[in-house]
C-alpha cells in the first residue's frame, strides 16, 4: 500500500510485509515496555482497527442493536446499468470528499505467471492516457483539481482515490475515469515503472522480515502463494508487456466488478447523477470469475517450522494457521475479531501469563479478514534463552481458552465497546471510511460492514471457544521463527522440533 500524497512524481514504497497490522500492534506493546529489539518498517493501516481505550470527546455510542439502522440511514447506493455499484457516505462539516474506485483485483486473481502484476498495474494506472497523452497533463489536471490522490493494492482489492474540495467531486470522477479507460500502457513507461517496483521489492526483500514472511507464506498456502503474495515475483515484473496489462485490465477493469464510493459533504442524488454522466457508458464486461475462476485454498496436510537467522538482537516467532473465509464462514470472522481483541487487552490472563511473566517481550493475536482464507496470526518477540519455554507456555495458554470461564463478561463488553468507538470514529473521516467502506465492498459485500457491530456484540465466550476449536487448537499450522545469526546451532533447533509444537504428547 502507498500512503497517501500531494502531488509528486516520487511515489512511496509499495507495502510488503502482510502482516504488518500484527506487528504494528507488537510494537507498539514492545515500545510501550522500552524492549524492542529493531526498529520495523512503518505498518499499513489496517482495513479494522483494532481496540481503543474510550477517548474523551468520542461520538456517542448508538445501541448495538440500531448501528446497522444508522449506517443504513447515512450510506445511500445504486446500481448502474452497466453494474457499476455506486456508494455514497455523506458526512457534514469540513467541505471535502474522497472520490474512490475499487476494483475486485489484488493478488488473488494472480496465476504464477501474474505474481505481482495486479500491483504494477495500479502503478500504471496514473500514466498516460488517451485524454492527458502526456504524464504531465496528467499531473497538471490533478494540480487543477488541488486533489491528494494515490492507490492501494490488496490480496482481494486495488483502490484509486483522491481527496479534493467537495465542489471539485465531478472534476475528480472525470480524472480517474480517464485513467481508467483510456490507459495507453505505453512501452517506455512500462519499463521505467516496473524499475520503480522493482526497486520497491528490492527495499522489501532487504528487510530481515521478507525471508521469513516469505518462506511461512510458501508453506501456509502453497500452489495459492501467488494469490497471497502482493508484491509477486521479481522475475515476473521484470519481464512484464503491456500485452499482460491490458488483459488485467480487459478482465477485471468492468464495471460489474468495480463501485465507486464517495464520502464526505455531498449530495447523495447529485453524486447517483455525476456518476451515470461520467461512468454510465463504460461497457459492461463478461463475469470476470467465470472464465478465470479462483481455486480453492487447500487445507494444510499437517504442521510445519521455519527458522531463518538474520542480523537482528531479539528472536521473532510468527504461528499461522488457515482461518475462516468471509463468505464460507461468516460468522465464525466476528468470533475471531472478539477472540483476538481479548487476548491483546494488556490486562487479559492472556498477556499477564505470557508478558507480564517476562517470558515474551511482546504478544499479538491476529485474524486477518479475507474471503479467499483470512490467516490467523500469533506473532512475537523473546530471548534465545526463552524461546523453547515460551512457546510451551503460549501453547499451554491457548489451548485455555477452551476452559470453561475463561472469557469474561466485563472483558466481552470492553472489546465490543472499543470497536464500536474505533467504528464512530472512522465515519467521521471521509477518506477512511471510504477506504473501509471500499475494503468490505470488495472482499465479502457491503452488508458485512453494516451488521459488523451489530454481530460483534452478540458474540458469546462460546462462539470465541467453537472458533478457536474449530481453526487453532491442535489444527496444522506453520511455526516461524526468526533468529540472531548463530543462535540455531546454539540451540540445537530444528525445523521438525518446530513442526511439533502444540502436539499434545
Amino acid at each position: 500500500m502507498h500512503t497517501m500524497r500531494e502531488i509528486n512524481p516520487r511515489r512511496p514504497d509499495a507495502a510488503s510485509g502482510r502482516w504488518r497490522t500484527v506487528r504494528a500492534l507488537l510494537l507498539g506493546m514492545l515500545c510501550a515496555s522500552g524492549a524492542m529489539a529493531q526498529a520495523r518498517p512503518a505498518p499499513r493501516p489496517t482495513p479494522r482497527p483494532g481496540p481503543a481505550a474510550p477517548t474523551a470527546g468520542a461520538p456517542p455510542l448508538a445501541p448495538a442493536s440500531s448501528w446497522r439502522a444508522e449506517l443504513e440511514r447515512t450510506i445511500r447506493r445504486t446500481v448502474l446499468a452497466n453494474g457499476l455499484e455506486v456508494i455514497v457516505a455523506p458526512s457534514e462539516g469540513v467541505p471535502i470528499a474522497t472520490v474512490e474506485l475499487v476494483v475486485r483485483n489484488g493478488a488473488f486473481t494472480q496465476t504464477p505467471e501474474y505474481a505481482g502484476l495486479a500491483h504494477l498495474f495500479e502503478h500504471m494506472f496514473f500514466k498516460a492516457n488517451d485524454r492527458y497523452p502526456e504524464p504531465d497533463e496528467f499531473m497538471d489536471r490533478a494540480a487543477q483539481l488541488g486533489a491528494a490522490f494515490n492507490a492501494t493494492t490488496r490480496e482481494e482489492q486495488v483502490t484509486y482515490y483522491l481527496t479534493v474540495v467537495a465542489d471539485s467531486v465531478a472534476g475528480g470522477m472525470e480524472f480517474l475515469e480517464a485513467a481508467l479507460r483510456g490507459a495507453q500502457f505505453r512501452a517506455d513507461e512500462l519499463a521505467r515503472e516496473k524499475v520503480v517496483v522493482l526497486g520497491e521489492y528490492d527495499r522489501a526483500e532487504s528487510s530481515p522480515w521478507f525471508r521469513l514472511d516469505a518462506r511461512i507464506g510458501h508453506e501456509l498456502w502453497g500452489g495459492f502463494w501467488s494469490r497471497k503474495n502482493t508484491i509477486g515475483d521479481r522475475a515476473v515484473i521484470n519481464d512484464v508487456t503491456p500485452e499482460q496489462m491490458r488483459t488485467i485490465r480487459d478482465r477485471y477493469y468492468v464495471p460489474n466488478n468495480s463501485a465507486l464510493i464517495v464520502a464526505g459533504d455531498v449530495d447523495p442524488a447529485v453524486i447517483f447523477t455525476q456518476a451515470e454522466r461520467v461512468f454510465g457508458n463504460w461497457p459492461r464486461g463478461a463475469d470476470p470469475f467465470h472464465d478465470a475462476p479462483v481455486p480453492p485454498v487447500q487445507p494444510l496436510a499437517g504442521s510445519t517450522g521455519v527458522i531463518v537467522e538474520e542480523p537482528v538482537n531479539a528472536v521473532t516467532v510468527q504461528i499461522q494457521w488457515h482461518g475462516p473465509g468471509a463468505s464460507a464462514d461468516q460468522d465464525a470472522t466476528f468470533a475471531a475479531d472478539v477472540f483476538s481483541d481479548i487476548l491483546n487487552q494488556p490486562a487479559s490472563r492472556f498477556q499477564q501469563r505470557l508478558v507480564d511473566s517476562g517470558l515474551w517481550q511482546g504478544v499479538v493475536v491476529n485474524y486477518y479478514t479475507l474471503n479467499h482464507t483470512g490467516p490467523i496470526t500469533v506473532s512475537g518477540q523473546t530471548t534465545p534463552e526463552n524461546l523453547r519455554e515460551a512457546l510451551k507456555v503460549l501453547d499451554a495458554e491457548l489451548r485455555a481458552t477452551l476452559e470453561p470461564g475463561y472469557f469474561k463478561a466485563d472483558e466481552l463488553e470492553a472489546v465490543k465497546a472499543n470497536r464500536a468507538v474505533t467504528t464512530a470514529f472512522g465515519q467521521e473521516r471521509a477518506s477512511e471510511n471510504a477506504h473501509t467502506i471500499g475494503f468490505w465492498w470488495s472482499v465479502v459485500g457491503l452488508d458485512y460492514h453494516l451488521r459488523y457491530i451489530d454481530e460483534m456484540a452478540k458474540q458469546t465466550p462460546e462462539q470465541l471457544q467453537a472458533y478457536a476449536r474449530k481453526y487453532i487448537i491442535g489444527r496444522p499450522r506453520v511455526v516461524g521463527v526468526m533468529l540472531p545469526e548463530g543462535v540455531k546451532a546454539r540451540l540445537r533447533l530444528t525445523e521438525q522440533e518446530l513442526a511439533g509444537w502444540g502436539v499434545m504428547p
